[in-house]
């Protein structure tokens, strides 16, 4: 039997309290096991639904208060800094988060509709459908994988299989887990129970002794690192005096303090192109590294060819040439525009919003001894194209870099959740990441997906620290998400069978 039965009207509004639940798990609030508790209570829920019609609609309902609240700041952008009118951002913000509500429903419809009896459904066909579907989620129309259930887990024992199975293998685990309480929960048989039990104690053990081991190893000798928060509002980056005002900001943090062997500056970091850029603004750049003797990577647009723009990153060191990469994953509306979307962009004023994309494979930066991959802004989302900088093995990074510009969200939890989802990366490549943005996090993050240092949020500074680079392969960086992604399919197979040989 059920673990309980609700009416259909009641079913939707404990659906979206337990969305908004699920979305406290995460940064800023880090309560990582609410974020089973809420799956859990969902999961029963589906499973008391008389029909699969039903459980989609709590499967909506969870993933409107799950988005409504985790990514509410995309309202903040879009009416504060993009200019759209208040009502119709609200409505946008709504819309984004309902699209984004119909992943949840398809994993509760799919599990209830084509899964085995209830005794199956919570430790079978509701993980696995609902991991199947915060993968689509993460690459359909580009993906946007932004709180996933994995990164509620950065601070839990199931961070340990990070460098295993990655943020979709720490999801399918976190789903499980919760099945198996449910599953617990209906006492319906000594075999499920014990079947939930072994999962529930695999889950936990194995999670604190793959944490004690060190997949990767520092090499070398430690860098001093600066990392540049200049606290520009984005209203005034791009007004009158906006140059200037990035210029001085800038460059006063940069030369206060001891010498750094390298400086980071944040995404976009002047208001126009590079080869638009005044003769001072680059002379005292190279200057800098000259008479410092440092390395200096700094966040710029490139026009190239005319009329062609790309959100880079250029690295400076003194004696050599200068060496550049290209961000590869943009963002739907505000770097580029989705076909049939022109109007929409339209009414919001983002400078230069439609660019080009970068190469897949572009090679590490080689500055102040490292070799750095740099991703920026958004891409940190997507472990699967950060292992790409490992496609060639004797030049593989010792170092990730992050640079942004989160000053479209203000203040908001987005500044929070982007920092964690840094410290998954960390985890999963067993690499140090440092973080350099324009209002926050900017931070240094070790080996093991730990702050060790970082900056207030929306606070002009600099933050100085010392850094290892490290060597060596984890399971993640050898076979990224196949592993998480083929369990997931057996048992969405067997889930089908069992249903299918249920129903015959």
């Amino acid at each position: 039997m059920p673990v309980f039965v609700l009416s259909f009207p009641l079913q939707a509004l404990a659906g979206a309290l337990l969305g908004a639940a699920h979305a406290l798990s995460f940064a800023p609030w880090n309560q990582g096991w609410l974020q089973v508790l809420a799956l859990a209570a969902l999961f029963a829920l589906a499973d008391s639904a008389h029909s699969a019609r039903q459980a989609a609609v709590a499967g909506f309902a969870f993933g409107l208060g799950w988005f409504g609240v985790g990514v509410s700041w995309v309202y903040i952008s879009m009416h504060v800094y993009g200019g759209m009118w208040a009502w119709l951002a609200a409505l946008a913000t709504l819309a984004f988060a309902a699209l984004l509500a119909l992943f949840p429903a398809l994993a509760l419809w799919a599990a209830t509709r084509f899964g085995p009896s209830s005794s199956l459904r919570p430790l079978l066909a509701l993980p696995a459908a609902w991991v199947a579907t915060e993968w689509l989620r993460g690459v359909v129309f580009t993906g946007f994988p932004w709180i996933a259930g994995g990164y509620a887990h950065t601070d839990t024992p199931l961070a340990g299989f990070a460098p295993v199975a990655g943020v979709y293998g720490l999801s399918l685990l976190a789903a499980l887990v919760a099945g198996a309480l449910v599953a617990l929960l209906r006492r319906q048989s000594r075999a499920i129970a014990a079947i939930s039990i072994a999962l529930l104690a695999a889950a936990l053990a194995g999670g604190e002794a793959l944490r004690r081991i060190e997949w990767t190893q520092a090499a070398g000798e430690p860098i001093r690192v600066r990392l540049v928060q200049g606290n520009i509002p984005q209203n005034l980056k791009f007004g009158p005096g906006g140059l200037q005002r990035a210029h001085d900001t800038h460059l006063k943090l940069m030369r206060a303090g001891a010498r750094a062997d390298l400086v980071v500056l944040p995404e976009s970091v002047f208001p126009l192109p590079l080869a638009y850029l005044p003769d001072f603004v680059t002379r005292d750049l190279l200057e800098y590294t000259a008479a410092r003797a440092s390395a200096l990577v700094f966040g710029v647009f490139i026009e190239d060819p005319p009329g062609r723009y790309y959100n880079s990153a250029i690295g400076l060191a003194p004696g050599a040439q200068p060496q550049r990469y290209s961000k590869r994953h943009l963002v739907p509306f505000g770097e580029f525009i989705p076909f049939g979307f022109r109007w929409f962009v339209d009414l919001m004023a983002i400078p230069i919003g439609d660019q080009e994309r970068g190469a897949k494979y572009q090679p590490p930066l080689a500055l102040a001894g490292q070799r750095i991959a740099v991703n920026i802004c958004y891409e940190d989302l997507f472990g699967a194209e950060i292992i790409d900088a490992w496609k060639d093995p004797g030049n593989a990074p010792t170092l990730l870099l992050n640079l942004s510009n989160l000053a479209w969200f203000d203040d908001s939890i987005a500044l929070a959740q982007h920092l964690q989802i840094s410290r998954l990366r960390a985890l999963e490549t067993g690499r140090p990441m440092l973080r350099a943005t324009n209002t926050g996090a900017t931070a240094i993050v070790d080996a093991r997906g730990r702050v060790v240092a970082q900056l207030p949020f929306n606070t002009e500074g600099a933050l100085d620290g010392e850094v290892r680079g490290h060597v060596g392969t984890t399971p993640y960086v050898r076979f990224g998400d196949w592993p998480a992604l083929a369990v997931i399919a057996a048992l969405l197979l067997a889930a089908f069978a069992a249903g299918r040989a249920r129903r015959l």
